[in-house]
């Protein structure tokens, strides 16, 4: 937020200006820093076209997350101050949007905050689980540690997301090809052809021909009311998928779909061990780390799970009891995080849990792309040979009998 204050100095001067902060407090505590005695401080209001085209141009994605967090890590492990580590970093990144972010940071910290406190003010950029590790890391002396976990988490979290676009993204490619050739065809070449099939008279057409002309006709004499019906449908899906019920319905969809559904759930487990591994490491406690990794973990499901786990080890259970209930967690799972409770290496189970089941997804993620491709040039063949069986062969059947 911005602000315009009219403030007095030391010598009694009337000082006008603008200041950006989280908060007023932090704007008021800023001021007093710089020896100065604050008359008003008022929210500059913005219009309602004023938008930040440097921030619509120059978004901030995990990239530039995890660069931060690495150049602060090694700043305070050079005992670097932490303001001054934070206004050499905002120097050096070269986005406009993200550099004006970390000098607000830096102010904030200047200001009395705390790194976390001032992190927190931005909860776009920094998750729960951020700032949980950040918090842990300064009530420990250990920030730089912290710091590091948190690079190392996500660099491998953006490497694994990026495997998983790789891999869906050749045949996502080809069905939205497949998709916008099939409308052309529809909509502009097949009926030209229809029309010469029709004007010709012949009476006896297979039937994949009768089934392609009832279907083009219908296509292009409703194709308004079509579009409109997929909008409508499309709006209404969208509103269920943010209800609590949507939400339950699409994710345990995803865990039942054949093939695709171990992969998802093996992604989930490698995400929940590296989570909750990565939290405990740093010092945040058992329930707290439970209670950060289910908002991670990214499904209601494993979510409730997990926040019955965090209840029963409140009441001095395990979390190995609850999990055991679930077929969603193996019973390798269970059986290593019983090992790691009993034994207190509950973080080096989760380390092993991770690599098995990060390993496990990657692999299938490959096996699933190379499996697809054949797959989707044989509907491509398909599609062609109905073409050529419903439209060209009685076209040259046509141009043979002339």
């Amino acid at each position: 937020m911005e602000f315009l204050y009219q403030a007095k100095n030391q010598r009694g001067e009337l000082i006008e200006g603008k200041i950006e902060a989280p908060s007023q407090d932090v704007a008021v505590n800023f001021l007093h820093q710089k020896e100065l005695t604050v008359l008003s401080l008022d929210i500059l209001e913005r219009g309602l076209f004023a938008v930040d085209i440097s921030a619509l141009l120059e978004r901030i994605n995990k990239r530039d997350t995890v660069v931060f967090t690495r150049q602060l890590s090694t700043l305070i492990d050079a005992d670097v101050p932490l303001v001054e580590g934070l206004r050499t970093i905002a120097r050096q990144t070269e986005k406009a949007p993200f550099q004006k972010i970390i000098n607000t940071i830096a102010n904030s910290v200047e200001g009395g905050a705390t790194l976390s406190d001032a992190l927190s003010e931005f909860n776009n950029i920094f998750s729960d689980f951020y700032l949980s590790l950040v918090r842990a890391g300064e009530i420990s002396g250990k920030l730089h540690d912290s710091l590091n976990y948190l690079a190392d988490y996500l660099e491998r979290s953006s490497a694994l997301t990026s495997k998983i676009r790789g891999a869906l993204a050749y045949p996502i490619f080809i069905l939205l090809a497949l998709g916008i050739v099939t409308t052309i065809m529809m909509t502009m070449v097949l009926p030209q052809l229809l029309e010469i099939l029709l004007e010709s008279g012949v009476k006896d057409l297979p039937l994949t021909t009768r089934i392609i002309i009832a279907v083009t006709t219908f296509f292009n004499k409703y194709i308004l009311v079509i579009l409109v019906a997929l909008a409508v449908i499309g709006v209404m899906l969208y509103n269920y998928l943010r209800t609590v019920e949507g939400k339950e319905w699409l994710d345990d969809l995803k865990l039942s779909v054949p093939k695709l559904g171990s992969i998802i759930r093996n992604l989930y487990l490698a995400r929940f061990a590296e989570t909750f591994s990565t939290l405990l490491k740093s010092g945040v406690s058992i329930l707290e780390s439970l209670e950060v990794t289910s908002e991670v973990i990214g499904n209601v499901i494993y979510k409730d799970y997990i926040l019955e786990a965090r209840d029963n080890v409140k009441r001095g259970g395990t979390m190995s009891e609850v999990f055991q209930k679930y077929k969603e967690f193996p019973a390798m799972v269970t059986s290593m995080l019983s090992i790691g409770e009993k034994t207190g290496k509950t973080d080096f189970m989760l380390d092993n849990i991770f690599k098995f089941y990060k390993a496990e997804a990657e692999n299938s993620i490959q096996n699933i792309s190379q499996l697809l491709e054949p797959v989707l040039i044989m509907i491509l063949g398909i599609a062609v040979g109905l073409l050529v069986a419903g439209i060209l062969l009685p076209i040259y059947s046509l141009v043979g009998a002339g």
